[in-house]
């Protein structure tokens, strides 16, 4: 199909988009929509992250907003194309609303539209003070006692919580709070983040040595500044511990170190928060309007109980407790776990002449780290996607715009792809007795993360440990402890030094319990997860992630968390959202999550 007939067919689309929501005409527009279709919205529609399937979803949706946030104005993004390949156009868009600008990707097929992403970027008179918006800095002039940026900078970080109450209060500063910080302060809304350690990236450092993101850096920039081109492509911890210290002086994010809350409450006349926080041994308490758990996807230690465990004679460590191998060479480690942290901890140990089993439970997913950058990760996150003029915000705008209710169909054949080109790396796991799974649909390692958060490796080296017999491997399930070690259901004894639990970690909602109440975390409800009712992520279908980046059936407490690409774009929406509040804008939300599982 020739260039200008697929840009004619996509302005016609847009032209009879705009034409029915211009007449508040909600059924006219639903009829745009193919039978099989997805409208997923962030926050511009909505004021919600909200996925809605097929015209009688998106006839409910618009019927119950158009009013509200009257979206319009949907244009050809400029100095964008329209392409059609396989039968299917895509489109750059951009688009108004009441209160906002954005942009999206819209796909058609057989004339219908079949997947439509609107997401909001700007609120209108409340734009970020950038490009053109930039501060002077400079106040050219003279003036008698006027304070310097630095002494500015000074006076509000000793108000702040003190004679000046935050909007909001963000609890951990890992990369998840440090990008809303980052975001929330470019919008000009009053925020906090707390954290427990003496400095920020304390959270990297405090992991065992050989830790590396095992993501490529072109998925893991941080909002505003972007990794320098010379920084290493898989980063490790001590590297990101600095470079999240710098960005938190640098974007003058007010960050409280050595602040471990208390406890939170939430008044409902006032529609604040009280939070107590020990501040270095101060006791401070703090008044926002909105409370965000920021306590990170791998921040609540999950440490089961065996019978026998007082009795050992070794040490027991949580893997997030771990501070790597030296201590143990010529010892004999046991570690319980075969997902990411259990395998870097092996490898680690067995450099270490430490003599090193791992405990399997539970089948899991490998997939080569070159393989997955090649295969999963190149034509979005790469150098190659980079030079072909793939920008971060694009390559994101293209990940999320794929619908959730039919992700693993995209992801299934990569896969298939994977398992192919590696077909003797897996046979060599399997023979060393390795029990492998490719996801409950062979959907692989993204469909695992967004719906249950765990097991998967991401291969660096350790199976090859483990096909060569370097690193043992024992199957089963612990029943007990004795005073030398591990004891299977089956009998089996592994003697051992020092035993690493690597079973992961919480809910993010179990912070919810220990802040709040284990009351307002019922009434939140299960976090992380798509109702996808496979493995560890019941249903019924919710379409989004449970409770993170949207309001919650809490008033006033938000979730941000995941990895560092969802940080980083999903710290947007939730911005957005905190400012409209902070200002009084209307923000009627659809869809408002039910609540299916409690915490």
């Amino acid at each position: 199909m020739l260039d200008s007939t697929v840009t004619a067919e996509v302005q016609d689309m847009l032209d009879s988009l705009n034409a029915a929501l211009e007449e508040g005409d909600a059924q006219a527009a639903s009829a745009l929509f193919a039978t099989d279709s997805y409208w997923r919205d962030l926050i511009a529609v909505t004021w919600n992250l909200k996925t809605v399937e097929g015209p009688a979803e998106v006839q409910d949706m618009l019927a119950a907003q158009l009013k509200h946030t009257k979206p319009g104005g949907f244009a050809i993004q400029k100095g964008e194309l329209p392409g059609e390949d396989g039968g299917v156009i895509t489109a750059w868009i951009t688009f108004e609303t009441a209160a906002g600008r954005g942009w999206g990707l819209m796909r058609l097929k057989d004339g219908r539209i079949w997947t439509l992403l609107t997401a909001m970027q700007e609120l209108k008179g409340f734009e970020e003070n950038r490009g053109t918006r930039r501060p002077m800095g400079a106040e050219h002039g003279a003036a008698k006692n006027r304070k310097s940026w630095k002494e500015n900078r000074e006076a509000e970080a000793a108000e702040l919580g003190y004679t000046d109450q935050p909007y909001t209060v963000i609890i951990g500063g890992g990369q998840g709070g440090i990008a809303l910080g980052a975001r929330l302060r470019q919008l000009g809304v009053p925020t906090i983040v707390l954290d427990k350690h003496d400095r920020p990236g304390d959270q990297w450092r405090s992991r065992y040595k050989s830790l590396c993101l095992h993501d490529p850096i072109w998925y893991d920039h941080l909002p505003y500044i972007k990794f320098p081109d010379n920084w290493p492509v898989f980063t490790p911890k001590d590297k990101v511990g600095d470079w999240l210290e710098m960005y938190t002086k640098v974007m003058e994010i007010n960050y409280w170190t050595r602040s471990e809350v208390q406890k939170a409450s939430f008044d409902e006349a006032s529609g604040t928060w009280e939070v107590k926080v020990n501040r270095g041994g101060e006791e401070v308490t703090l008044r926002p309007t909105q409370l965000v758990l920021a306590t990170g996807m791998s921040g609540k230690a999950n440490l089961p109980s065996f019978p026998g465990m007082e009795s050992f004679k070794g040490t027991i460590q949580h893997s997030s407790q771990h501070e790597g191998p030296d201590a143990w060479t010529g010892k004999k480690v046991v570690v319980v776990g075969s997902n990411n942290s259990a395998h870097d901890i092996c490898a680690a140990l067995w450099e270490a002449d430490a003599d090193v089993t791992m405990v399997q439970r539970s089948s899991t997913h490998i997939v080569r780290s070159d393989t997955l950058m090649d295969i999963g990760l190149g034509a979005l996150y790469s150098e190659e996607a980079v030079a072909g003029g793939m920008t971060t915000e694009k390559a994101d705008m293209v990940f999320a715009s794929l619908p959730y209710r039919i992700m693993h169909e995209f992801q299934i054949p990569l896969y298939d792809q994977m398992r192919e080109r590696d077909a003797e790396f897996y046979a060599g796991l399997e023979k060393a007795g390795f029990d492998l799974d490719w996801g409950d649909d062979g959907s692989g390692l993204f469909m695992k993360y967004l719906r249950r958060g765990s097991g998967y490796y991401i291969d660096v080296g350790a199976s090859q440990l483990i096909i060569d017999g370097e690193v043992k491997l024992v199957k089963g399930q612990v029943e007990r402890f004795d005073e030398t070690g591990v004891v299977l259901a089956d009998g089996t004894h592994l003697d051992a030094d020092l035993v690493v639990m690597a079973t992961g970690y919480g809910s993010m909602n179990g912070w919810a319990a220990d802040l709040i109440s284990q009351e307002v975390a019922d009434k939140v409800g299960k976090v992380w997860g798509l109702g996808s009712d496979t493995t560890k992520d019941p249903g019924p279908w919710e379409g989004e992630q449970r409770n993170m980046w949207k309001p919650t059936q809490q008033q006033n407490l938000w979730f941000h968390g995941g990895n560092l690409h969802q940080s980083r774009h999903y710290s947007l929406y939730l911005a957005l959202q905190l400012k409209a509040r902070m200002e009084g804008l209307e923000t009627p939300v659809y869809g408002l999550q039910e609540v299916h599982h409690l915490s």
